[in-house]
């Protein structure tokens, strides 16, 4: 009698949140890959789905719950047999999730992802898995699939440090082993730097569940580097907590600087974009290899929060209005035309309406290509949660609305003074005649779109441009943050 072979079981990633917990889902997705999972786009042709969630504010914890109780419908509709929870939401409450979302079959902690494949199948066999209790990480180690204990892949019949290659489309050995399989296309990709933060911002709980700051060793990150770029990659996003803390912990504060020039040497890889800048790190030798170094995009994504002091001393950070202002002008001294995005909170604990005001102040001369606008919300766990001298909710939205709206105004204006300028665009959607990408400084998915429009005068024709070119274009009008371009009458560049 013949015996059919059993079919893999097949696992579907939901991933919420920022970039760094895309590579994370990429890491486990090349380990259960790697074990003989089956890894399906659709949630419902899945056997267990994992939903990598994400708690940096209460918005992102409502949208990782909605999307764990999507999933376990698909157990009554659809294929799936068990729905996990996993990424930062899952680790900092751990069993306190568990119990409160019975709809979720387990909730996975970073300890969890070293055996993610053979741990999830035990939960798809219906075994009952304990949910790990909730800790303070700040006094460890972060435990992820990049840190160098955990991310060591021992395969079966091999010694640890006498791996066999890696399946084609996983990454390769790069001291740590570290794989990884890409969940999507399209030419841009993050690459993570580091895990963890030392910082201690009075409204951030990250550091007490993502652990110590600890960088990755350069050697690794060229590897990885390099295996994007075999994938089509032509862009790299160096994300992490805090770029600017890159290598301290290595003896090299500066490490970053030398880094930078032999990622963009990388055959393949046409753009380099660092994010997550902490404004207080920002030395002038990163201002100027971001800004000079050649296939480095000149882009600023700076952390500055707020701007008037008083609030960022309560916050735990530093600086303010000026000191920012003179930072923008150092990085546009060496780049006129650089990009440069922010993130603000209003409504932080004793918050005047003076401080508003001086915010309003910063952004105004600022001029920032993006903003980002956050309401303050209560954080277990961090200093801002036990101060007395909240901002009432409805003055927090009232705040929200206001500083939105001028955020609004500003970036379009902004977009508009960017008209006549001639931009690099990176093309990333080709759909009939509509050909989008990003300028150099538009980062993914957070900072507007350039769209290329033919120009009669043009030997290049948009019929010729191919998803992952770099297109020479004049801007020559804006829609919000967004521009359209039309291309030059110069050969195209092919990278």
């Amino acid at each position: 009698m013949t015996v059919e072979p059993t079919a893999p079981l097949r696992v579907a990633l939901v991933t919420l949140g920022c970039a760094r917990n895309d590579v994370d889902s990429e890491e486990l997705a090349g380990r259960l890959e790697a074990d003989g999972w089956e890894l399906v786009d659709d949630a419902a042709d899945a056997d267990a789905v994992l939903v990598n969630t994400c708690t940096f504010v209460e918005a992102a914890k409502k949208d990782s719950v909605d999307a764990l109780l999507e999933a376990a419908d698909l157990k009554s509709t659809g294929r799936a047999q068990a729905v996990v929870a996993i990424g930062c939401m899952a680790e900092r409450y751990g069993e306190q999730l568990a119990e409160s979302l019975p709809e979720a079959d387990a909730v996975f902690g970073f300890d969890d992802y070293v055996d993610i494949a053979g741990r999830l199948r035990r939960v798809v066999a219906g075994e009952q898995h304990v949910s790990h209790a909730p800790r303070d990480r700040r006094a460890l180690l972060p435990i992820s699939p990049v840190d160098r204990a955990a991310s060591a892949v021992v395969i079966p019949g091999h010694a640890q440090g006498d791996e066999p290659d890696l399946p084609e489309g996983l990454a390769p050995a790069s001291g740590p082993r570290v794989v990884r399989r890409r969940l999507g296309g399209g030419p841009s990709a993050p690459l993570k730097l580091a895990s963890g933060c030392d910082r201690r911002c009075a409204f951030c709980a990250i550091p007490a569940f993502r652990g110590s700051f600890i960088s990755r060793r350069p050697t690794e990150v060229l590897d990885e580097a390099r295996w994007l770029a075999t994938q089509g990659v032509r862009e790299l996003v160096l994300v992490s907590e805090n770029s600017t803390s890159y290598g301290k912990d290595l003896g090299d504060l500066r490490l970053l600087e030398t880094l930078l020039p032999e990622i963009a040497a990388i055959d393949g890889i046409s753009w380099v974009r660092v994010s997550y800048l902490q404004p207080a790190e920002t030395r002038p030798s990163l201002l100027a290899a971001i800004a000079e170094t050649p296939g480095v995009v000149p882009y600023f994504d700076l952390s500055f929060q707020h701007s008037s002091p008083s609030v960022l001393r309560r916050m735990r950070r530093f600086g303010g209005t000026d000191s920012f202002l003179e930072l923008l002008a150092s990085a546009r001294t060496l780049s006129p035309h650089a990009g440069a995005r922010s993130n603000v909170i209003v409504g932080f604990p004793g918050e005047t309406e003076d401080d508003v005001d001086e915010l309003e102040r910063f952004l105004t001369a600022a001029r920032l290509d993006a903003i980002g606008v956050f309401g303050y919300s209560d954080e277990d766990g961090t200093e801002a949660f036990n101060h007395d001298d909240k901002i009432a909710a409805d003055v927090i939205a009232a705040r929200v609305e206001r500083i939105t709206s001028l955020a609004e105004e500003l970036t379009a204006q902004r977009a508009e003074e960017r008209i006549g300028e001639t931009v690099k665009v990176l093309v990333e959607s080709i759909e009939g005649d509509v050909v989008e990408g990003r300028s150099a400084h538009q980062a993914p998915e957070v900072d507007g779109i350039t769209t290329l429009i033919d120009d009669p005068l043009a030997n290049l024709r948009l019929a010729d441009v191919k998803i992952g070119d770099i297109i020479t274009a004049s801007v020559e009008r804006a829609d919000g943050v967004d521009l359209i371009a039309s291309v030059i009458d110069r050969r195209l560049t092919r990278v």
